[in-house]
């Protein structure tokens, strides 16, 4: 049977992995957090993974507060880069593969053009230097498959889809960034991908490296938010604004659009467009009120 640790298990995700794991009985799967694991600590992981024999190490922890990361460096190096290193000293030890998720943020947004994965990294923000650190620990093993994705959300957990339906039914009008660019992440179709991934590696063989991941199509923060209003009928206005007009501490990238045709001729795996994708997750929560 196929052994697959999966850390960060209440997140996102971790969250959408746990409700498609039943879709693959021959597989076993352990779903951890941070109050069953701390991969933090390179003792703790060597004496929880002992007598097992994982073949697959899906990393989906992190530290994901960006703003803070710019005064809580100390903890995003220890969860984006330390424990990226001793998950993948770990994965060394039992001759697994490491998946790790990574983000856009390690890049710049200065492009206009689809991100590949060929193109240099250049992170601007605290948040982007910890996990760009961590991606280059996790390619010092030899079986590390790093996914990078973007404007990641979900039915689970904090995100900008579960923000702007609570938003809009308290205002009458909110103001959303429309000069930076990219294309959102259903969690759900990402968790699909990395179980691909797993499907087509125990046929073929780990294909390790750095993979784009996303929704297609490209749109700005605006016509996100735009949408979800017009999906559910809200009553709040969408009002365009520029980043200048909406100071944060950390700098967010202008352009985060990835090119994902390496993912997908790699792996076979169809991508849905976003607002298909969208329109799944707001009916989702939708029926969940």
């Amino acid at each position: 049977m196929t052994e697959i640790l999966v850390t960060g298990a209440k997140g996102q995700l971790g969250s959408e992995l746990q409700g498609l794991s039943v879709r693959y009985p021959s597989w076993s799967f352990m779903f951890t957090d941070i109050d069953t694991l701390d991969i933090t600590n390179l003792q703790s992981l060597e004496k929880f993974c002992t007598g097992r024999k994982f073949q697959y190490i899906i990393n989906c922890a992190a530290y994901t507060a960006v703003d803070k990361a710019e005064t809580e460096l100390e903890m995003a190096y220890l969860i984006n880069r330390d424990a990226v290193k001793y998950l993948a000293t770990i994965a060394s030890q039992h001759n697994a593969i490491l998946i790790h998720i990574s983000t856009d943020y390690v890049f710049d947004g200065t492009s206009c053009e689809p991100y590949t994965e060929f193109q240099t990294i250049n992170p601007q923000s605290a948040y982007g230097r910890t996990k760009a650190d961590g991606e280059k620990e996790a390619l010092k093993y030899s079986q590390s498959v790093i996914i990078r994705t973007a404007w990641l959300y979900s039915e689970f957990g904090n995100n900008f889809v579960k923000t702007m339906l609570r938003l809009g039914a308290e205002r009458n009008e909110l103001r959303v960034v429309f000069d930076q660019v990219g294309t959102p992440t259903y969690a759900a179709d990402l968790a699909v991908a990395i179980l691909s991934i797993i499907d087509d590696t125990e046929k073929q063989g780990v294909k390790p490296g750095i993979y784009h991941f996303s929704n297609e199509g490209v749109c700005s923060w605006y016509d996100f938010a735009w949408e979800i209003f017009n999906f559910t009928h809200s009553k709040c206005k969408a009002i365009p604004i520029e980043s200048k007009d909406y100071p944060t501490p950390a700098k967010r990238p202008a352009y985060s659009v990835f090119n994902k045709t390496k993912i997908k001729q790699t792996f076979h795996i169809e991508i849905p467009y976003w607002k298909t994708s969208l329109y799944r997750c707001l009916d989702a929560l939708i029926k969940t009120k």
